[in-house]
């Protein structure tokens, strides 16, 4: 049986590894949109960068909301769930400076700069989902 995770339990799920999270936004005609993110957390916000022209990014500036959903995809599964406002950012230092600190976590220390420099450009947004509405289970096949 399921069992819900303490608020410590999703943070330290959330910072494991490289699980990428399913962004959910909304497109305009009111259809969904779910594109897998690299992340990390500070503080009560969930980070990641996009191009400001992506339809992500895009969906995130009219909305101002978003959902995303972590998983562990091994036996006896887990997930985390999140929900709230965005803000987003152009500043290019932060967007910068977060794009490496992100791709440190998912490429490894030897590759952070280059992806860093990659992503964090004119154009690219660094976006802050505040953690709102949070859930999460583990033990979802016991």
């Amino acid at each position: 049986m399921a069992k819900a995770m303490t608020t410590a339990e999703i943070r330290d799920f959330l910072s494991a590894g490289t699980r990428t999270g399913k962004l959910a936004t909304v497109r305009v005609d009111g259809s969904p949109h779910v594109v897998p993110v690299w992340f990390v957390l500070d503080g009560d916000d969930l980070l990641f960068n996009t191009g400001a022209d992506t339809v992500k990014g895009r969906a995130l500036a009219r909305e101002g909301r978003a959902a995303l959903c972590v998983d562990e995809e091994a036996a006896p599964y887990a997930y985390v769930t999140v929900r709230g406002p965005v803000t987003l950012s152009t500043d290019l230092a932060d967007v910068r400076a977060w794009a490496t600190r992100i791709a440190e976590r998912y490429m490894g220390p030897d590759l952070a700069d280059s992806y860093g420099a990659r992503n964090g450009v004119e154009g690219e947004l660094l976006v802050r989902l505040r953690l709102e509405k949070v859930s999460g289970f583990t033990a979802v096949a016991d």
